[in-house]
């Protein structure tokens, strides 16, 4: 199936380098470019993306707010996040917002086409060590009231969801989680697709974020090498 994609960056020399780029890869197709967030709604509205390549940066409507905005709406785009910076507080606002992982401006063409391809089939782009990276950062900007809130939040969960839930959170794959907890990997994904309803999150990148605020230190015991998701 064509992933049909939309570029939003305010730079039109980025949108034209990611427009040639993308638009030669087998089975995308680039619906439509935007300069800046306040444009995104009526485009969406008018081409129905599969995935919206956001840059976090812009002048009037920056990419998150229109990356909240965007995942509030029914059947949502898949937002990958497009920044030049790894642990950026607005990379970490937008992955609670929603976004399903991000790319570095620098990333080599043949890895963001993977990412979106990734993200089009609903696996967030965000690798173990990014994920460490991201939860030290959340470790040292999370206040007291924000983590009493996770935990509260992650109490809700039964205790074998829990268990999947605090390996999400330490960047282990679902084969990962499967052998540790010795479990299948379709159970683990059941598990995971019923934390996400329990909780009202997109996907797991939220979960992991939710457990480093009730729990910061968690990524410590966690040393997974395959991709979240």
């Amino acid at each position: 199936m064509t992933i049909r994609l939309i570029i939003v960056d305010d730079d039109p020399l980025v949108r034209a380098g990611l427009t040639f780029m993308l638009g030669g890869a087998d089975g995308i197709e680039i619906v439509g470019e935007a300069s800046d967030g306040t444009e995104v709604p009526a485009l969406v509205e008018r081409t129905s993306p599969d995935v919206v390549l956001m840059d976090i940066r812009m002048p009037v409507m920056d990419g998150l707010a229109a990356t909240e905005a965007l995942r509030r709406r029914p059947h949502a785009p898949e937002v990958l996040v497009l920044t030049t910076f790894h642990a950026d507080e607005q990379v970490l606002r937008a992955l609670r917002a929603g976004a399903a992982g991000f790319v570095l401006k620098d990333t080599p063409p043949a890895d963001i086409v993977t990412a979106v391809r990734r993200v089009a089939a609903g696996d967030p782009v965000l690798s173990p060590a990014v994920t460490r990276q991201l939860m030290s950062h959340v470790a040292g900007v999370a206040h007291g009231g924000r983590r009493d809130l996770a935990a509260e939040r992650l109490a809700a969960l039964a205790e074998r969801e829990r268990e999947v839930a605090l390996a999400v959170g330490q960047g282990r794959s679902n084969a990962e989680i499967a052998a540790g907890l010795y479990m299948s990997v379709p159970t683990v994904k059941a598990h995971v697709s019923r934390i996400l309803a329990k909780l009202g999150l997109n996907n797991r990148v939220q979960i992991a974020l939710l457990v480093h605020d009730a729990n910061p230190a968690i990524g410590d015991g966690g040393s997974g090498s395959g991709a979240v998701g």
